[in-house]
């Protein structure tokens, strides 16, 4: 009896299986790869027919819109950009786009450096947990209620609750918060600050739990204090989470709507009118849809070119651990 040799065994195995699978065509893909890619549409269908309907055809519409003259019942009319010539030499939109940046610098720096020595107070504190509690209700709480409980402070003029205390306090009489065009500013900025800010407090503690404690350490052996220890270690290892609180309360600030529609009436009140008050009041008051929906298209071009400055100088002062 003749022995096999390993190329004759190799060969039985093979006729004993029978045939192998055909290797696919130079170029075509797997048969398990096209199942898969069939499943992962399958899954992803609604979300996709969601993003569609819900966001990308109202945004298609509303950037056809801004180029016409449409009051929502009749026939529209084609009118090119007789919308943005006319929003950009309007003075009320001017006021509005003045007001929102205004909000903007009152509530990004003074609520995030609010938001960053609260977290740093709390970082090594028993008990973070209650305390993140505490700070986030505000966050959670209807902008409806919020509102009507800072009218409450702020509104009455002399006789408000805050005008009220501090005027038999200190015997001076501060403004009417919410009915002075000069200060009804400050008043929604204060506001805000308030309702956002336990979120921020959220975020920054989740950013200093990440600081190595080790680099803490190494900087007070060296004989650095506390304020060269946050400067040089601190706050250049948490500049990924600034850099990302401040993109987020950016565009927030430029979206101010339902704190001013309630605390304040805009109506009656010019300096409480922002950009997205003038978009409401455009579309559903006076029914001028292409008007609205071209001045929405300015406040979503105004929030691009200022979050791609962001990005851009993010390179300058943003440290990501390698």
């Amino acid at each position: 009896m003749s022995a096999l040799t390993p190329s004759a065994v190799r060969r039985r195995k093979t006729s004993a299986a029978g045939p192998a699978p055909a290797a696919p065509a130079a170029g075509r893909e797997p048969l398990w790869r096209r199942r898969d890619r069939r499943w992962a549409l399958f899954f992803l269908a609604p979300q996709l027919l969601g993003l569609l309907v819900f966001l990308v055809g109202p945004l298609g519409f509303a950037v056809v819109l801004s180029f016409m003259r449409w009051d929502g019942l009749g026939d529209s009319t084609w009118i090119g950009l007789d919308n943005f010539r006319a929003l950009l030499t309007d003075p009320e939109f001017g006021r509005a786009v003045w007001n929102t940046v205004k909000i903007g610098l009152i509530t990004v720096p003074g609520g995030l450096a609010l938001a960053l020595l609260i977290a740093l107070a709390l970082h090594n504190v028993r008990g973070r947990t209650a305390y993140r509690v505490v700070y986030f209700l505000p966050v959670v709480t209807s902008s409806v209620a919020v509102s009507v409980i800072w009218q409450m402070i702020l509104g009455g003029g002399a006789d408000g609750i805050l005008n009220g205390t501090v005027h038999d306090l200190l015997g001076i009489t501060p403004p009417d918060w919410l009915a002075d065009p000069d200060w009804v500013v400050v008043a929604v900025g204060v506001v805000t600050i308030w309702s956002s800010l336990g979120l921020n407090v959220v975020i920054f503690l989740a950013g200093l739990s990440t600081v190595p404690p080790n680099l803490l350490e190494a900087a007070r052996i060296d004989g650095a204090g506390p304020w060269q220890t946050l400067r040089s270690v601190t706050l250049p290892l948490l500049s990924p989470t600034v850099f990302f609180t401040v993109v987020v309360s950016v565009i927030s600030s430029f979206q101010a709507f339902d704190l001013v529609y309630v605390l304040v009436n805009p109506d009656h009140n010019e300096g409480a009118q922002t950009i997205v008050y003038k978009v409401y009041q455009q579309g559903f008051r006076e029914f001028r849809f292409g008007l609205s929906s071209a001045a929405a298209l300015l406040l979503l071009l105004m929030t691009l070119v200022v979050t791609a400055v962001q990005f851009k100088a993010q390179k300058r002062f943003v440290h990501y651990e390698s």
